[in-house]
């Protein structure tokens, strides 16, 4: 086990990264609303998105850049892409995910301080560690998460199957002539199993990791990172369906509030022996996305203003912690100040994360097209699922700009 742990490393980022609220919220809430049958959607939405999000340990590992190097030698415009989804959803994401961890932990621990000071503390620890520990702490910590993640998810997942709830009401099913039926699919697919961008993310950690680089051990630590997301998707899915769907519970809006609603009843429906292993499914959760998300903005961020500057040879000392601070206290004015409208930050962030999601796709696809050692490591397979992909995206971002003009 330590062997196969120690021949990972941003993968798992990756994992963590992914593996949140497209997760523990949205997949779980699939399930509760529309059945087991939203597997099939997870899994495809998965497959769709495969090729985008290959490319970016795969570039890093055959060319030794990484993407963001790629999209500033493409142009301006590339660049300037960038930073608009980047600077436009950081501080509503950061706050977004560490609220929804802070509610988590004050759902097991029954604390009733505010949660925007749970997060503040959240949000220290997780720059003590970026700051001291520095990447190697980051890769360390996320592979005993990871771990922790999918040994008690699984273990959830087996309790639930085996003693399934009986349904007390009746249950709806999916249809394509009810807007919000549609709605939902577009943000669940929207973020499964995580927006674009983190393709970028991906390929500066495994800049981080690699003192050699090596595109196999590159690419077998992107897929177990990659499926294994998948799996866990799946599997919140399944324990939506089985646990939630046809409860007579109403599901909360909010996710902070959905957060600590769904731990209760997990352990409500499978026992009071439960509780353990779902809070720790439902922390690992979180917290993952918590620290892999305050690192990657910084790391890419001060990458993309070392490029757009080189040529003035200006130098800023210190950048990734100026930048970081920058994203907590940024963080955290959205949770003191703009708590009350979280939901409109949220969509906001969301919504341009999905509509610029075909421009990304197509951006990454061009850049991995242009490199030919790259675009050789992809299999006919691949390439006719990247053009499936792209052509997906754009319809899809244009529907939903249709429905909501309308």
């Amino acid at each position: 086990m330590k062997t196969f742990l120690a021949r990972l490393g941003p993968g798992l980022l990756y994992a963590g990264a992914a593996v949140g609220v497209s997760h523990l919220v949205q997949s779980t809430r699939a399930g509760a609303n529309y059945g087991l049958l939203m597997i099939l959607v997870v899994i495809a939405a998965n497959i769709i998105k495969y090729p985008f999000f290959k490319a970016g340990p795969l570039y890093a590992a055959q060319t030794g850049k990484s993407l963001l190097e790629a999209f500033h030698q493409t142009g301006k415009w590339a660049m300037g892409l960038f930073y608009l989804v980047t600077i436009g959803t950081m501080f509503a994401v950061q706050a977004a995910v560490t609220l929804i961890t802070a509610s988590v932990i004050s759902s097991i621990f029954g604390w009733s301080l505010p949660l925007w000071q749970i997060s503040g503390v959240i949000l220290v620890v997780c720059l003590l560690i970026l700051l001291i520990g520095k990447y190697q702490w980051l890769n360390a910590i996320m592979k005993s998460v990871i771990v922790l993640l999918t040994v008690t998810t699984f273990i959830t997942l087996v309790a639930a199957f085996s003693n399934p709830p009986e349904q007390v009401v009746e249950t709806i099913s999916f249809t394509f002539s009810n807007q919000l039926d549609v709605l939902f699919l577009i943000a669940l697919v929207g973020w499964m199993p995580a927006p674009l961008d983190i393709a970028i993310w991906h390929s500066e950690w495994t800049l981080a990791e690699r003192k050699e680089l090596n595109v196999k051990k590159s690419m077998f630590d992107f897929k177990v990172g990659y499926w294994g997301t998948t799996f866990l998707a799946a599997a919140f899915v399944a324990l939506g369906s089985i646990i939630l769907r046809g409860s007579g519970e109403e599901l909360s809006a909010s996710g902070a509030l959905f957060a600590g609603q769904v731990i209760g009843m997990y352990t409500k429906t499978l026992g009071e022996w439960s509780f353990l292993f779902v809070a720790i499914a439902a922390f690992t959760t979180m917290f993952s996305t918590t620290l892999t998300v305050l690192d990657a903005f910084p790391r890419v961020l001060e990458k993309a203003i070392q490029l757009s500057f080189s040529k003035r040879k200006v130098e800023i000392k210190n950048l990734y912690t100026w930048i970081l601070i920058g994203v907590i206290l940024g963080a955290m004015f959205v949770l003191m100040y703009l708590l009350d409208n979280m939901k409109q930050l949220i969509d906001f962030a969301t919504s341009i994360s999905f509509l610029t999601a075909p421009i990304l796709a197509s951006l990454i696809f061009w850049v991995v097209y242009k490199n030919k050692a790259t675009y050789q490591q992809f299999s006919l397979a691949n390439k006719i699922i990247a053009v499936l992909g792209i052509a997906f995206l754009f319809a899809f971002s244009g529907y939903y700009l249709g429905l909501k003009l309308v």
